[in-house]
């Protein structure tokens, strides 16, 4: 195995532990058990283990912007369907995973970013990189008419990326994707509107 995969491995195997059981809780000897990486092969990849949750969420946030870029830059759909598929693929994610696991990313934002400055600056980083995302479809939206033509976009973007990430959270309490149904219903029923026709949710 190559330097590069050993260390892709470490990341792919923290991925899924720590989306598991929660960084703090998570020690580095499972990681390297479940990988069967030795302990001092870790330290000639990651400084710390503070480090290695940085590259984990780095890892993360770049691969779920190329997801969340699949959907809202498909040009076969209008703007409001794109984040509609892009909703309902993640309803589906998480009723296929039971509602045991939803973002990572929100996840460590709950249990860190109270914790410690570093974690809390990157991924807040990450989710306004979302926004932005989200930001320039609802723009698109704006542009062909979905939308009036006075929706404060970025403020649009924030409620649907927050809402969302609530949505996520009481999902996983409650064990049912009942809180997503709800929130992909209305917010295409009452937000995401011009005031005359609507996007099915």
């Amino acid at each position: 195995m190559t330097r590069a995969e050993t260390r892709s491995l470490l990341i792919d195997v923290g991925t899924r532990v720590i989306g598991s059981q929660g960084f703090n809780t998570t020690g580095l000897n499972t990681v390297l058990q479940t990988a069967g990486v030795p302990k001092g092969s870790f330290y000639y990849y990651f400084a710390s283990k503070e480090d290695f949750g940085l590259a984990i969420i780095d890892e993360t946030a770049t691969e779920y912007a190329i997801v969340i870029d699949g959907y809202l830059s498909d040009e076969k759909f209008s703007p409001l369907a794109r984040i509609n598929n892009y909703l309902q693929a993640g309803l589906v994610r998480i009723r296929d995973g039971q509602c045991k696991r939803g973002c990572l990313i929100g996840t460590l934002g709950q249990e860190l970013s109270t914790q410690n400055e570093t974690f809390r600056a990157r991924l807040d980083a990450v989710f306004e990189g979302w926004k932005q995302q989200f930001s320039r479809c609802l723009n698109e939206a704006q542009l062909v008419g979905e939308l009036p033509a006075d929706t404060n976009v970025m403020e649009m973007a924030e409620f649907l990326l927050s809402g969302w990430q609530g949505a996520i959270l009481r999902a996983k309490m409650h064990q049912s994707i009942t809180p997503l149904e709800a929130f992909i219903s209305l917010i295409f029923k009452h937000v995401l509107t011009n005031g005359q026709s609507k996007t099915a949710a």
